[in-house]
């Protein structure tokens, strides 16, 4: 009974595999980067191609290879052909015999019968076509698993940041993509698979990482998403990782597209603390002296009218403070002091006991010229706004002695 069934078999499989077959590749998915010939067995309900065998291409069969693709023919051994050129082809060499290319009754049909019926009615003969995609291929996404650390010169620290993005890849050499890339007996590839880019990605993020802090030493981390050219072409030409991939695997990193390079929270709390702390030092930078006189006034007159003006000698180191005066002396920057006239004033300006207000504290002994100076400096307090009349007038009668 087996013997019948084989011979069934191939009588059956020897007349359908006559018909001449026309192989071509259906639509490619926007990612997918190799895909099995398709046999063409129907044109809108007619055609009679239906039984042919799987894994056969007779002699004189068409092949038709379109744009951005290249066909590759493989055997028991291998890589037969390789059609980078689009256009039709016919098959010619080392197909199964078919009385449509000529071959004869005898070879096509007699010679497959006997050949098959040893196999139990299977075709001796293993041929397939597969066609990789040659278009660039877009939108492949990536993005970092875990921060990446970037060390900004203008924080003069490490940060964490995460950065995330597409990239396109261009087949540029079929035949190692096919030997080195492709797992064997596999008509399939695509990349939106993860077993396919994992490896891919994970040589990708290496090199996205190296690149990155390449640029460190002259870019801040805001300024990263327009050096994409850059990145792209560091990430290119690494020589360990992404940038071996075109002599590995036939695969070109066409195109890089960052579409943002962000701080995680923790770095971005870092960034917001240096910005207000800078903010509060550099306040007061290279502003005139006059508005740091007036700040020191305001201070002074604040101290004033929280706690009075206390002793005499409270009273001149504040004003020796707002004006330059020395406040041991009464002297101006640059003023010659008495020294006889200095240690009076220091001997003055010793504490004394607390007395009401009602009992002034008497006036230390002071020299006219340093009578005048203090008047004047006290004037100017008062035309600065920092003293009222009052006070100006009672602080007067206590200079004098009056």
């Amino acid at each position: 009974m087996a013997l019948i069934k084989a011979f069934a078999g191939a009588l059956g499989g020897t007349f359908a595999d006559q018909w001449l077959d026309i192989i071509t590749v259906g639509q490619f998915g926007e990612h997918v980067a190799l895909m099995p010939g398709v046999y063409q067995e129907t044109n809108q309900g007619r055609g009679s191609n239906t039984k042919h065998s799987a894994a056969v291409i007779s002699n004189g069969s068409r092949i038709y290879v379109p744009e951005n693709t290249a066909a590759f023919i493989f055997d028991q051994s291998g890589i037969e052909s390789i059609i980078t050129e689009s256009g039709g082809y016919e098959y010619r060499t080392g197909g199964t015999e078919s009385v449509f290319a000529g071959d004869g009754i005898g070879k096509s049909i007699f010679g497959q019968i006997g050949e098959r019926f040893k196999y139990g009615g299977e075709p001796v003969a293993n041929k397939r076509v597969a066609f990789v995609n040659l278009r660039e291929i877009r939108g492949l996404k990536f993005g970092t698993p875990a921060p990446l650390m970037y060390h900004d010169k203008f924080y003069d620290t490490d940060l964490d940041i995460r950065a995330r993005g597409m990239m396109s890849l261009r087949i540029t050499n079929p035949t190692a993509f096919i030997r080195q890339f492709v797992p064997p007996n596999v008509d399939y590839i695509s990349f939106d698979d993860p077993k396919t880019k994992s490896q891919l990605l994970s040589e990708f993020m290496q090199s996205f990482s190296v690149a990155l802090n390449s640029l460190s030493n002259e870019y801040r981390i805001s300024a990263l998403p327009s050096q994409a050219n850059a990145i792209a072409l560091a990430i290119s030409e690494d020589p360990t990782n992404a940038g071996t991939w075109e002599s590995r695997f036939g695969i070109h990193l066409a195109g890089i597209g960052i579409e943002s390079i962000e701080f995680t929270p923790e770095s971005r709390e870092l960034v917001k603390q240096y910005s207000s702390n800078r903010m509060n030092v550099t306040a007061y930078e290279n502003i005139s002296q006059q508005a740091s006189n007036i700040a020191a006034q305001q201070k002074i007159a604040q101290g004033v009218q929280d706690n009075g003006f206390g002793d005499m000698g409270g009273m001149m180191l504040g004003v020796g403070f707002a004006q330059g005066v020395n406040p041991m002396t009464g002297a101006m920057p640059g003023q010659q002091v008495n020294p006889a006239n200095a240690m009076a004033a220091a001997a003055d300006a010793q504490p004394v006991v607390a007395q009401t207000a009602s009992q002034p504290a008497p006036a230390p002994a002071m020299s006219v010229a340093e009578q005048m100076e203090t008047l004047k400096s006290l004037k100017e307090l008062l035309d600065a706004g920092i003293l009222t009349q009052e006070e100006f007038d009672l602080k007067k009668k206590q200079i004098l002695g009056l």
